[in-house]
């Protein structure tokens, strides 16, 4: 695991956050004039399903996928998809995209009646699957990285956070019921003074 220092770690201007490992994805665009950041959208990823600990998801995400590597790769080969961030099972945080432009990782998608939230928002990628629990490391990262996040992007709060499947219903499932919302929230909870 990376060392991350969680609160002020994002440089608003670039768009690059602090303590992730660098790996350039091609597929994302500029945002639209005007669009304001206000949806930080969660995922869960393995590939091939229920794999992890590979490279397969930065190959996917910077184009370098083999479709020959897994039957299952080549029902996605071709896809240009992205994601702003990425937590592995052992902590790991990768960024693909700045958080200034548009990664291509919601697809069709609607929240509170405005519809193609990739212009409005941010996406995380969290390796695992719809029914396997994720890891402690992976909470812990996250609940980090969404403190820095919160505190580069003044508008973004935990009430705007949500997963594909509440964006995407009936499209997708992820991050699934294994996700526990409770814990992430109760993680970002300041304790008062006393």
């Amino acid at each position: 695991m990376q060392d991350f220092d969680g609160a002020n770690s994002v440089d608003a201007a670039t768009g690059l956050m602090s303590g992730a490992r660098q790996i350039p994805s091609a597929n994302y665009d500029e945002r639209p004039p005007n669009a304001r950041l206000s949806l930080v959208v969660l995922h869960g990823i393995s590939l091939p399903p229920a794999s992890f600990s590979d490279d397969y998801v930065s190959q996917l995400f910077t184009n370098q996928l083999d479709a020959n590597g897994h039957p299952y790769f080549r029902e996605i080969a071709g896809l240009k998809v992205s994601s702003h961030l990425y937590i592995r099972r052992d902590g790991e945080l990768i960024q693909f995209v700045p958080f200034t432009k548009r990664a291509w990782h919601a697809g069709d998608s609607t929240y509170r009646g405005v519809s193609c939230c990739n212009d409005f928002s941010l996406g995380i990628e969290i390796e695992g699957t719809d029914d396997l629990p994720y890891t402690e490391i992976q909470y812990v990262v996250l609940a980090k990285v969404l403190r820095g996040l919160f505190a580069a992007y003044p508008a973004l709060s935990a009430r705007d956070l949500a997963g594909h499947c509440d964006i995407a219903p009936g499209r997708k499932t992820d991050p699934g019921p294994a996700f526990d919302w409770l814990r992430l929230y109760d993680s970002l909870v300041i304790p008062a003074a006393g």
